[in-house]
């Protein structure tokens, strides 16, 4: 029996669907990290990623405050900002803008960490809950990491061929003295702009000399009320070693800086 050419082309055409419908099927089979399909969107348009419940080694054995490295479990997902919060998500929920360089979309900055907290609590209430909040020094190190062991995210600097670390960050070297608008460097593995570079980040943790009581579950170190705190990833006035997935910054909570801003997460 001889089949007629529109019959063929019209089977091909079916199997071609079928093929390409299969071949974009994700079985998602990974052991914790970030999930690339999912993100959430708040009502100031902060974009977030989802980071999957996982486990990393925290900490570097370069310097003595980020010893011992150690193993850290987190149990629960968590989303936590694609960007540094803005000038502009900051004045919506503020009414006014403190930052020394201004632009809407560049990151909001001399802020203190009493005044991060100001910010989260009134968040919270526009928004009628109480899932945003600052990471703990655990989750933004393992979200900056994004599975890598690496001094950066996106792996060991070949100064001839790449990966450059001016791709990924504004620092000491390329920034003119300025923080610039989020966003405009390449991300992370798992989707994040600016964990190197821009603006200091602040986390919730108390600062400690060293590791050596870490707790394994990552939870925030609380030494209480007006406690030094922990910032992280460097900014657009620190050396390139600042920038560092692992290197640590204390700050007193009641003071902020042209160089210190912070990324927010949402419980999932």
């Amino acid at each position: 029996m001889r089949i007629g050419i529109k019959k063929i082309i019209t089977i091909l055409a079916v199997l071609l669907l079928a093929i390409s419908v299969t071949g974009c099927t994700d079985d998602n089979g990974n052991d914790g990290g970030e999930s690339s399909s999912s993100s959430s969107t708040s009502s100031l348009d902060m974009d977030f990623v989802l980071i999957e419940a996982g486990s990393f080694d925290m900490g570097t054995s370069k310097y003595a405050y980020s010893q011992p490295v150690h193993e850290v479990r987190l149990e629960n997902d968590y989303y936590i900002g694609k960007y540094e919060v803005t000038q502009a998500q900051w004045e919506a929920v503020m009414g006014s803008n403190p930052s020394a360089n201004q632009g809407d979309d560049l990151p909001v900055e001399s802020v203190s960490w009493e005044e991060v907290q100001e910010f989260i609590d009134k968040l919270n209430e526009m928004e009628g809950t109480t899932k945003y909040r600052l990471p703990t020094e655990a989750e933004w190190e393992y979200a900056a990491a994004a599975g890598t062991t690496t001094l950066y995210s996106f792996g060991e600097i070949d100064e001839d061929e790449g990966p450059f670390l001016k791709d990924y960050a504004w620092y000491q070297e390329n920034s003119y003295e300025n923080t610039h608008e989020v966003g405009q460097k390449l991300p992370n593995p798992w989707g994040l702009y600016d964990v190197h570079g821009n603006v200091w980040e602040l986390v919730q943790d108390s600062w400690v000399d060293n590791y050596g009581s870490a707790s394994e579950d990552g939870s925030a170190v609380d030494n209480g009320e007006g406690s030094l705190r922990v910032a992280r990833g460097g900014s657009y006035s620190s050396k390139e070693n600042a920038l560092y997935t692992a290197y640590r910054k204390k700050q007193d909570p009641r003071d902020g800086d042209s160089a210190i801003g912070f990324r927010l997460v949402m419980d999932a």
